[in-house]
């Protein structure tokens, strides 16, 4: 959509006096070096030329500079064509006295329709640049419509497919285990309680990640930050679901970090889920923090601010390329082909916007080996 800056030029532009500097520039020029050019030629044929002849010829003068240069050059150019027609083509000529009173009338009457020319030709000019500022509004409008619509598509394309399989998964372990006169075997029977409680776990997942998201979009995200050891949000983050998948190495000594701890859970969960999924079987994720010195930050100065916490979590999947890192934190975007279960394209998406509502840095970067880390910023508190 057109940002507000660019609406304010437009909207300048078809005020009075606000013409762009260089087509007012070009108006007066047309006018000063036009107007005496057109006025030694004509000098040539004035015993054959009758005056309104000439002031037919300067009255087309004056329609051309006012459709380059607006309204005020276009008065000048009236003026000026009123006094050159007055000293070279008005008997006594090389003065500014009228012999004869019809040929007054004609002056007038000239002056009059040059200025009214000038004025409906800057009245039309600004007609038009109006009608292109809304036509430019609408479509801005209907692209944002556009791709409200594809997002609405690709959210019901993705969660239709998503939701239905943990639901059917669910529907045929309960129908299973509800099955009459069917003793199944305690292993059966736990792993088709397995199946439920995985199927409820991806529901749940998809359905934090849609209000999530919701939340983002609308600008409905609430950011408490507060002082919080860094080891404790980490093992919220993956105590329930990916433990067994996941090294972390987080010391209990780091400084607190000043985030929303809710917040930057959410964000953990999404990262730790996007690369556990993308990990080779047997490869486990790491998940290490380190305290970086603010006076090792690009364009820092040393001992300017307290250090920050690096949070890193890195996989040793098949990586992204750097020219497609953008593209991992736009919604419902999948960069493999695979069936994800309950991925719907939104894990980093939510990561991203979720740290940028605290504050906090969220950038990829190759994992040396091959893989992709995702590398949080947090601020520390003041010791």
């Amino acid at each position: 959509m057109p940002s507000r800056g660019s609406a304010r030029e437009l909207v300048r532009g078809v005020l009075p006096g606000r013409v762009a500097r260089r087509r007012r520039v070009a108006g007066f020029a047309l006018a000063l070096l036009g107007l005496p050019l057109g006025s030694v030629l004509l000098l040539a044929a004035r015993d054959q030329a009758a005056l309104g002849s000439v002031l037919l010829v300067y009255l087309l003068g004056v329609v051309v500079v006012s459709a380059v240069g607006g309204l005020l050059p276009g008065l000048v150019s009236a003026a000026a064509s009123f006094a050159l027609a007055n000293w070279f083509f008005t008997p006594p000529f090389h003065t500014l006295t009228v012999a004869r009173r019809d040929t007054l009338v004609e002056l007038v009457v000239f002056a009059a329709v040059a200025v009214v020319v000038a004025a409906t030709v800057e009245l039309a000019a600004r007609d038009r640049q109006r009608y292109q500022h809304d036509l430019d509004v609408q479509r801005a409008r209907t692209r944002e419509l556009a791709a409200a619509d594809r997002v609405r598509a690709a959210l019901l394309a993705s969660v239709g497919h998503d939701l239905r399989t943990p639901l059917a998964s669910t529907k045929a372990a309960v129908s299973s285990l509800r099955q009459p006169g069917v003793q199944w075997p305690d292993d059966a029977r736990a792993r088709l309680l397995e199946t439920i409680e995985d199927s409820t776990d991806r529901l749940t997942r998809l359905v934090a990640n849609l209000l999530d998201m919701t939340r983002l979009r609308s600008d409905a995200v609430t950011v408490r930050t507060t002082a919080v050891a860094l080891d404790e949000v980490v093992s919220r983050a993956v105590l329930h679901e990916h433990l067994a998948h996941v090294d972390v190495v987080v010391a209990d000594d780091l400084p607190l970090v000043v985030v929303d701890p809710g917040l930057l859970e959410r964000v953990l969960e999404n990262l730790v889920e996007n690369a556990v999924r993308f990990s080779p079987p047997g490869v486990r994720v790491e998940l290490r923090a380190d305290v970086r010195d603010a006076g090792a930050a690009e364009g820092a100065a040393p001992g300017g601010a307290p250090p920050s916490v690096e949070l890193a979590v890195v996989d040793h999947g098949p990586g992204i390329p750097p020219e497609r890192w953008e593209q991992v934190f736009t919604p419902f975007q999948r960069l493999d082909d695979r069936d994800a279960g309950s991925h719907v394209g939104l894990g980093l998406a939510i990561a991203q916007g979720l740290s940028e509502a605290m504050a906090v840095r969220l950038s990829p970067s190759t994992t040396p080996g091959g893989g992709l880390t995702m590398t949080l910023r947090l601020p520390t508190a003041a010791p």
